[in-house]
């Protein structure tokens, strides 16, 4: 049973990350590229779709996570999914209060009209979520390592 747990953690968190990174390595230079209303009208659809997807990916991921941790709860490899749990929780924890309320006002503009203002926070989201991908790879290093031993 472990090793369809290890499985399936792995796939489910690697497609996770590899997607937040291709959100922030190649869709968005792309958005920055387009111009006027069809960079706002890209952008909000991208909201849209992965602001629905991404909280149940999330959580799915995290559960996954404490499961991996239960299973080795007498193990040396506990401290290094209890830090992978610790580090899910606080992203998740700092993408709800700072990264969520960008997306939802992104999502739900007028695309005929990009401000300003909705482009530098689309740039401090941006900003915010390549430092999210960053801990996420930190988090899936120590899951990683605690799967292994």
């Amino acid at each position: 049973m472990k090793p369809v747990l290890d499985t399936v953690t792995i796939l489910c968190i690697g497609l996770m990350i590899g997607t937040e990174f291709a959100v922030s390595a190649f869709v968005n230079p792309v958005l920055e590229v387009l111009g006027g209303s069809a960079q706002a009208h890209a952008a909000r659809l991208f909201a849209r779709r992965l602001g629905q997807a991404m909280p149940f990916w999330y959580v799915l991921s995290f559960l996954l996570l404490i499961a991996e941790t239960i299973t080795v709860r007498h193990s040396p490899a506990m401290p290094f999914l209890a830090a992978a749990c610790a580090i899910w929780a606080a992203v998740i924890a700092l993408t709800l209060i700072f990264l969520v309320p960008i997306n939802n006002r992104i999502a739900n503009m007028d695309f005929a009209t990009f401000t300003d203002a909705l482009r530098r926070e689309h740039k401090l989201w941006d900003l915010r979520h390549r430092w999210r991908v960053l801990a996420l790879c930190a988090a899936m290093i120590c899951m990683l390592i605690g799967v292994r031993l």
